[in-house]
């Protein structure tokens, strides 16, 4: 069992990586794939008026301008959709999700001024939405209000705090809602910050019942990220936690989590991640697709990761997993 400097150390690692709001960025990885799995879960209200049968369209390239800078302040997990409505005219909506992993004095304001922001973009009247997963009770802004002389605004938006679900952990778990299980995630992380040998016993639980869930292997592996993320285990227990895994897997017939692609992908995005840099991420990203591609010709994509965002560059480490080639990886036009 891990001693007590050893959990106080890795309780201060949690404690920081929510201060600085890396715990949103994993997020972002999973609104981007299942943005109708996260809308029937947190905002059933709003999702059932989406016709969801036709899909949706992603628009992260137009987040950038449109909300991505120094006013608004750090960039935090985030997600803008085109959707069609379910009524008899079929009308268009843009509907903008914000995950926040720690409380913000600023975040009212900010989603007024992204409101205002998408409105003079698309000419329509957009929809917000925000998830909170900080653990401050007294902290849920639902509005922003401003007046002067008798002329004023109120904005008001929809939001979820993952705090709202504490009690209903079994309600969690037995649920097919990925996200429902990444809320069930969060509570149990922060149960186990002070007992790392609790919380590999609990890693180990919660990553048996993802296979119990009946997903496929990519939307396994998604969600398996991000409580990989969440639930970090010091090195050596990390070790346990695949032999653990490993022993499941070969039981099951379904090596998913502890291929020799994800055990790569797990180190190099924590060294990217302790590094702070982008460099870490592109030499992970590079060791990936060395060992997996040993043949390809690096030529073609090295420049592609040097030019590269942070949220890029993890979505290639997640691409890895599963490619046949480095077209699946970077897109065949590269």
């Amino acid at each position: 069992m891990p001693s007590a400097a050893l959990n106080h150390h890795l309780d201060r690692c949690v404690d920081n990586r929510s201060s600085d709001n890396n715990h949103d960025n994993p997020w972002k990885l999973v609104i981007d794939g299942y943005a109708n799995d996260l809308m029937l879960f947190y905002f059933n209200s709003v999702s059932r008026h989406i016709n969801w049968s036709i899909g949706y369209e992603s628009l992260d390239d137009e987040l950038p301008a449109l909300i991505r800078d120094e006013e608004l302040g750090k960039c935090y997990a985030d997600k803008l959709i085109k959707v069609t409505t379910l009524d008899g005219e079929a009308s268009i909506v843009y509907i903008y999700v914000e995950a926040n992993g720690c409380a913000d004095n600023n975040f009212a304001q900010r989603m007024f001024t992204c409101n205002y922001r998408i409105y003079d973009k698309f000419g329509t009247y957009p929809v917000l939405l925000a998830v909170l997963a900080d653990n401050d009770s007294n902290w849920k802004p639902v509005q922003y209000h401003r007046q002067r002389w008798g002329c004023g605004i109120t904005f008001t938006f929809p939001v979820v705090k993952l705090t709202d679900y504490r009690g209903q952990l079994a309600e969690l778990l037995d649920s097919n809602n990925p996200f429902a299980t990444l809320t069930a995630a969060h509570f149990l992380t922060r149960c186990t910050r002070h007992d790392m040998a609790e919380r590999l016993q609990t890693k180990i639980k919660l990553t048996k019942l993802l296979y119990q869930k009946g997903w496929d292997k990519q939307e396994l592996l998604d969600f398996f990220s991000v409580i990989d993320w969440l639930m970090h285990l010091p090195h050596i227990l990390t070790v346990q936690f695949h032999q653990h895994i490993a022993s499941y897997e070969r039981e099951k017939k379904m090596c998913y989590v502890t291929s020799i692609e994800q055990i790569g992908f797990e180190n190099g995005m924590q060294q990217g991640i302790e590094a702070g840099k982008l460099s870490g991420l592109i030499e992970a990203v590079q060791g990936l697709i060395r060992r997996k591609f040993p043949d390809a010709d690096e030529g073609k994509w090295i420049s592609i990761l040097h030019a590269a965002d942070k949220n890029t560059l993890h979505h290639y480490l997640l691409r890895v997993l599963d490619a046949s080639n480095t077209d699946d990886i970077f897109g065949a036009k590269h």
